[in-house]
């Protein structure tokens, strides 16, 4: 009985040593494996840019301006494969988280709206308040540019025991914000943004970087972030302007409201636009002809961007007629 007891214990430790082997193996692969870091969605908040721009958001005192955001170009080498559209979508989503209101007028959204007006037209969708064929909303302010450097890298240290590795892509941003009242840019600038994509691993298990398809997005994220963070500063530094949105009799309500931060009371001038200002030298517009028509005064914010005036002095206001804010 002894004997067979002892028997028994040691056909389970050779059972048990192979399971004990792959155990321990197991768990040595995985301390070994790969620890990446570096993800599409945090990409610029290892620079802090993230952060900057939603701090220049909330600093923000202008109206919510309608901004048409171009389809930019692509000039890189070798015309890397859809970067111009990718940027362009990726600036609408940061317009709109910035407090602005993005408008598209890419060639794609001209073709959706030209879709959009024969549907009205034969019937099959009903035109409701407004028809297609009276085109886009009003815009303040368009951003165009253009995408003049794209690549990707491969970086790698190699401390013996430990190894990293990392995917690094950078891409250069040329672009401007225009004022499409006047054609003048206020800022026209070059930037350059960043990814990276970290990987490493002990005894060289785990070192390898299978590609990311989020590289380019993460650098054009980076860049496009740090764009708008100048653009909103310059908007911020602007002196108030906007535009009346509706006039029905003696009620007139102007594009403002609580995060235009002006107070009750304010008064703003109200100025109506006439021809293009042309250089004679070069041909381009450089401004419009505007006449002071009245004074509007701040009555109450009905929501975060409309506001309830009263007439001070002037007749026949109209929508679109453009107000600022006098000193």
């Amino acid at each position: 009985m002894i004997a067979n007891g002892l028997n028994g214990i040691k056909t389970g430790l050779r059972r048990s040593v192979p399971f004990g082997m792959a155990l321990a193996a197991a768990i040595a692969l995985s301390s070994c494996a790969a620890q990446m870091s570096g993800t599409v969605k945090d990409d610029v908040s290892v620079t802090g840019q993230t952060g900057k721009l939603a701090e220049a958001g909330l600093n923000y005192n202008g109206p919510s301006y309608n901004v048409a955001i171009l389809t930019f170009a692509n000039k890189t080498p070798g015309k890397v494969l859809g970067i111009g559209e990718a940027a362009t979508d990726i600036l609408r989503t940061i317009v709109k988280k910035s407090g602005l209101e993005p408008v598209g007028v890419g060639e794609s959204e001209m073709q959706q709206q030209e879709e959009l007006i024969k549907l009205q037209q034969t019937g099959a969708v009903k035109t409701g308040k407004k028809s297609a064929a009276e085109g886009f909303e009003s815009i303040d302010f368009r951003i165009s540019g253009a995408i003049t450097s794209y690549s990707e890298a491969n970086e790698g240290v190699d401390y013996g025991v430990y190894q990293k590795k990392e995917q690094v892509a950078r891409v250069q941003v040329d672009y401007a914000l225009v004022d499409i009242a006047t054609g003048k840019s206020l800022v026209a600038d070059s930037g350059m943004g960043e990814y990276r994509k970290s990987t490493g691993g002990a005894l060289g298990f785990g070192s390898k970087s299978t590609y990311d398809v989020g590289l380019r997005e993460g650098a054009l994220r980076d860049a496009l972030t740090k764009a708008m963070t100048k653009m909103i500063d310059t908007l911020n530094a602007l002196p108030f302007q906007s535009r009346i949105l509706q006039v029905k009799g003696a009620s007139v309500i102007v594009r403002a409201g609580t995060k235009s931060k002006l107070a009750e009371g304010t008064v703003l001038g109200v100025y109506r636009q006439g021809d293009d200002i042309v250089d004679p030298d070069t041909g381009r517009v450089i401004g419009k002809d505007e006449n002071k028509i009245g004074e509007l005064m701040i009555v109450n914010h009905m929501n975060d961007k409309m506001s309830k005036v009263d007439v001070r002095s002037g007749t026949g206001f109209k929508a679109g007629d453009l107000i600022k804010a006098i000193k």
